[in-house]
């Protein structure tokens, strides 16, 4: 399959629209509950199974490719299916919609206008955590059924999922990734697709503007903090903040929650209990965690605070995974093509299945099912969704409404 002809047709035009991408991410920015490992399910659903915008083995590729990458990996997973869909209008698109409906609702709670109470003891919530463990469920299942389909690679998403379980630490997910494309090296042979031929995902984005990218991430990281102490720019000392915050963190949005807490509270920009409110809250809300950085823009005691800091402070932390993204996968789609390659993405691929299992453990189920009837809910929702075919929006509002009821 060649750039021409590939997903995205005859001369380089792409499969799909700027606004079919952003109605699509809009839907999953409204409904997407559940944290990152949820996400991924969600994403599956809707663009593999649903639409079939890509198969399983590339959405695999780039989930590991993400994973690898600092920053909110769901959302880089997002900002890369809009890249494919309708190039970098998709990309913006993509990440626009999914990021806004969570980032508006979070800044209007820190002006006040918006109240969740104790967030983490509503039954709303409880049907809403339900149903992610239900959604991650069968994404688990669906992504073993084709990513692991002989003994090897089942044993190596085995491997991977006891070893993010046992080590306990965000990095053990990269070095359970590394893992499994060793041993895919090492251990399996190289498979093609149907016709011989690796599937291509077209992207759009030449090595050139790739290397640029990485280039212009690097210089961010090193330039903001010296314009900032250089011109004492309040602008930019929130955005130094946070674009580190996003470029340094590996592990998703609870994982940059330490770093924020050191750049925000004990510095003095935000005190301790609405840091802790504010959390609270980005626990309810859909879509990606780092919109939490809108939160503390908003509320920041420095000069630029309110809807110019939120904008400031969200625009920051999720620049480097857009830099990163749009820089590494014009050099991923060439290394992804390779025999060699080819080898260690099905080590890899394996290992994903059990990156995804982990996480349906633990955070997942320890925190959706806490009582028999979240249980009784999740199998629920589970079934209507695989067997009754019901969207995962869907299922994900019918759980809202039923713990907001009943729980």
């Amino acid at each position: 399959m060649n750039e021409s002809t590939g997903p995205e047709g005859r001369g380089g035009q792409h499969a799909g629209s700027v606004a079919e991408v952003f109605w699509v991410f809009l839907r999953l920015g409204l409904t997407s509950f559940g944290g990152p490992v949820a996400h991924l399910g969600y994403f599956r659903e809707a663009f593999v199974q649903r639409r079939k915008w890509l198969s399983d083995a590339v959405y695999a590729d780039l989930v590991a490719l993400c994973q690898f990458l600092p920053g909110p990996a769901s959302s880089q997973v997002g900002m890369a299916i809009g890249l494919q869909r309708a190039g970098m209008g998709g990309l913006f698109a993509a990440w626009f919609a999914f990021t806004m409906p969570s980032a508006i609702v979070l800044v209007a709670f820190a002006f006040g206008v918006a109240s969740f109470g104790d967030a983490a003891r509503t039954g709303w919530l409880d049907g809403l955590k339900a149903a992610a463990v239900a959604v991650v469920a069968q994404a688990v299942l669906g992504m073993a059924k084709s990513l692991t389909p002989d003994a090897k690679r089942a044993s190596i998403a085995a491997a991977a999922m006891i070893a993010i379980l046992l080590g306990g630490h965000p990095l053990a997910q990269i070095g359970a990734i590394v893992m499994g494309g060793l041993l895919g090296l090492t251990w399996l042979r190289a498979e093609t697709t149907e016709g011989g031929r690796r599937e291509h995902l077209e992207i759009g984005v030449s090595r050139t503007i790739g290397a640029l990218c990485l280039g212009l991430f690097a210089l961010l990281l090193v330039a903001l903090p010296v314009l900032a102490a250089l011109t004492a720019h309040p602008g930019l000392e929130l955005a130094d903040l946070f674009y580190r915050a996003g470029a340094l963190v590996f592990g998703g949005g609870h994982v940059v929650l330490p770093l924020l807490e050191a750049e925000t509270v004990h510095t003095g920009l935000v005190d301790g209990g609405t840091f802790l409110a504010g959390y609270g809250a980005a626990q309810a809300v859909p879509g990606p965690l780092f919109t939490f950085a809108a939160f503390l823009g908003a509320s920041s005691s420095a000069e630029v605070t309110g809807w110019a800091g939120a904008a400031i402070a969200l625009v920051a932390v999720f620049l480097p995974a857009t830099l990163l993204v749009v820089g590494a996968l014009p050099f991923w789609e060439r290394l992804r093509h390779s025999r060699i390659a080819r080898r260690a993405l099905l080590g890899i691929n394996a290992s994903v299945v059990g990156v995804l299992a982990a996480a349906l453990y633990d955070p997942v189920f320890t925190q959706g099912i806490t009582s028999p009837a979240t249980l009784a809910l999740a199998v629920a929702v589970f079934i209507a969704q695989v067997h009754w075919k019901l969207p995962a929006w869907a299922a994900v509002i019918g759980a809202g409404i039923i713990g907001f009821v009943l729980l």
